[in-house]
């Protein structure tokens, strides 16, 4: 668990091009504050090849530094993440003759690509962004995980390309210059994060996830190497089927415990995250490390939850609690931690989580993926019914319902799944849309509409279309499934998964030099989990069916076959009290009133948000997170 940086030019001497690599590497010393290596390859002609790393201990810690090479010198790495089949490839390559310096993974993709080139990647099991400098044929190679665990950023620079694991080692390059992406933006105010390729900035691409990139004579060519399938469908009994997901996800969680540094778990009191700790109880013999993060509000907090389950399996469980000024002190570290508009509440509560974990371990292990892999998320037994109100009457569903909707006052103090009220006032939003944007149905921040409103004129006119809902068609309609579930499921995992919940898990993690391990995201589960029969993911109201049956006999009663509820903050009941005055001041008097946003349609939001009338919590969450980012890059 690293951070890499580099850069491939026609331009340049070896002085300047070491200065510029050591800014890049700089940006990312957060990453691996282990230690760090540079290679440098300076053509005769002027120019050449720059490489650096970071570096977070976490696997042979003595001989594992890099850029690593081949026995011959002409292929050097750099690597970020951990790769959990290594140790096979290592046994497959020695035996075809391969000569190894270390015991670490990074050594073992290097040969890999010897033996295979660019198709290496598909037989690495792991999370990963990588990049290989063939020094014979000038080419380089750059490779992201199926999932997109590990981030990669690229811009075009004068006569190269410049990457970095994150985007602030794009913008150390000095012919990378940050300019504003309005379409980038526009879709964040639906989503509440930038949909992979964007970033936020223009000229500067996230390699998509499950990609490759190859530059070569002054050509770059992007490809798809990973595709999640969902047929042929699984036969055999249920009870057949959960013991293979028991076998599958111990098997997963035991890869994820290989580390010579101490390991631990993220505990938040759901199904995905305790079974998780169940089975890592189960294959160790120490007791396991658990943290939690919980709330002052008790509608929001989980930590009852998450003790239990530490209770139950003996845990050494560490809690922390976030109010409203703890989250409100990260706020900027979380905008420099990303560098792209983000407004997921969560990651406030993370940042602090990952604080705390790193104090006693370095490596945690979490449930992240349950829910897009099993079908977890509440919206997905709502879309059918949602598809079946429309039906009903337009002087129904279009009408009456809405004009009830907006005259029932907003809560904000429940987490959404839990008031049905939320669901009410979205009804009209939902039959509007297509199922397979069931994302922007229930869970955008802005929808469509609201964005027309919200906007200023000539700002929508330099964001273009910014078609959320159509992202999400055309991403579902290449899903390789026959179900509307499937797809919605292969639409998440394309554009939240790696979009959201990925960069709050790695940013936040890497941040304090963490390394976050993801079991129920391992590709052999997950190709399992896409080609379970649907009704073995959503059971009536039931999300996660056959993963809740397959560990309900493990866990503390109450805890399989809870209702399935999100990693919410107070931020409504934040911004009514304690930080109404923060976000007034901040947004009324700063560039997303002067640049962005209509000013009274700011001001109406506030005050219909401070007055109970509507919950515009999130929304103006989304809109502060963006002014702190416009002005820190801009």
């Amino acid at each position: 668990m690293c951070g890499i940086c580099g850069f491939v030019t026609d331009q340049g001497n070896p002085e300047t091009m070491g200065n510029i690599l050591a800014a890049m590497n700089g940006s990312l010393a957060h990453r691996g504050p282990d230690g760090e290596g540079v290679y440098l390859d300076c053509f005769a002609q002027g120019g050449g090849v720059a490489l650096a790393h970071r570096r977070l201990a976490i696997i042979d810690l003595v001989t594992g530094d890099q850029p690593l090479f081949n026995e011959t010198g002409r292929l050097v790495i750099v690597f970020n993440g951990e790769i959990y089949n290594f140790q096979a490839l290592r046994q497959e390559l020695v035996a075809k003759g391969h000569v190894f310096a270390s015991r670490s993974d990074t050594e073992v993709i290097v040969h890999l690509y010897e033996e295979l080139g660019p198709a290496c990647v598909t037989r690495l099991r792991g999370m990963f962004a990588l990049a290989i400098w063939d020094k014979e044929r000038r080419e380089l190679f750059l490779a992201r995980d199926p999932f997109g665990k590990k981030p990669l950023f690229y811009a075009a620079i004068p006569g190269g390309l410049v990457f970095g694991s994150e985007i602030k080692a794009v913008l150390a390059h000095p012919a990378v210059t940050p300019r504003l992406d309005a379409e980038a933006v526009a879709h964040y105010l639906t989503l509440q994060h930038v949909p992979e390729p964007s970033t936020g900035f223009l000229g500067i691409a996230s390699l998509p996830a499950g990609h490759t990139l190859l530059r070569r004579d002054g050509r770059t060519h992007i490809e798809r190497y990973w595709q999640m399938a969902y047929q042929p469908k699984l036969t055999g009994s249920v009870a057949s089927l959960a013991k293979q997901l028991r076998e599958r996800v111990t098997e997963a969680v035991r890869l994820r415990l290989v580390a010579d540094v101490p390991l631990g778990a993220h505990l938040s009191g759901g199904v995905d995250s305790a079974i998780v700790t169940a089975v890592m109880a189960g294959l160790t013999d120490q007791p396991v490390r658990t943290f939690s993060i919980g709330f002052a509000e008790e509608a929001f907090s989980e930590t009852p939850k998450a003790r239990a389950v530490a209770e139950r399996f003996g845990t050494r469980h560490t809690e922390f609690t976030v109010g409203f000024a703890e989250a409100r002190s990260v706020m900027e570290a979380v905008v420099a931690a990303t560098d792209m508009p983000f407004a997921d509440p969560s990651a406030l509560a993370a940042w602090h989580l990952c604080r705390l974990t790193r104090e006693h371990v370095t490596v945690a292990l979490n449930g992240d993926g349950g829910d897009e892999m099993f079908a977890g998320y509440q919206r997905y037994w709502l879309d059918p019914l949602a598809d079946l109100y429309a039906r009903l009457p337009n002087a129904l569903t279009r009408r009456l319902v809405p004009w009830l909707a907006a005259r029932i006052p907003a809560r904000g103090d429940v987490p959404v799944e839990a008031d049905w009220r939320a669901g009410l006032k979205r009804l009209a939003q939902a039959v509007s849309l297509p199922r397979a944007a069931s994302l922007v149905r229930w869970g955008s921040y802005f929808s469509p509409t609201d964005r027309l409103a919200l906007l200023r004129p000539e700002f929508l006119k330099a964001a273009g279309p910014a078609d959320s809902v159509a992202l999400y068609e055309y991403t579902a309609a290449a899903a390789k499934a026959e179900s509307p579930l499937d797809a919605s499921l292969f639409a998440d995992a394309a554009i939240y998964l790696p979009g959201d919940l990925l960069v709050k898990a790695d940013r936040m993690a890497m941040a304090h030099g963490l390394e976050g391990r993801s079991p129920l995201l391992d590709t052999e589960l997950a190709l399992f989990a896409a080609r379970l029969p649907t009704r073995l993911k959503l059971r009536g109201l039931t999300g996660k069916y056959l993963l809740r049956r397959a560990f309900a006999n493990l866990l503390p009663p109450g805890i399989a076959w809870q209702s399935k509820r999100g990693f919410g903050l107070p931020v409504a009941g934040w911004f009514r009290g304690p930080l109404r005055d923060f976000a007034s001041d901040l947004l009324l008097g700063g560039r997303v009133a002067r640049e962005v946003a209509r000013p009274e349609a700011v001001a109406a939001l506030l005050a219909a948000h401070v007055a109970g009338r509507a919950d515009h919590g999130k929304r103006i969450f989304a809109l502060v997170m963006l002014e702190l980012w416009l002005r820190r890059y801009f």
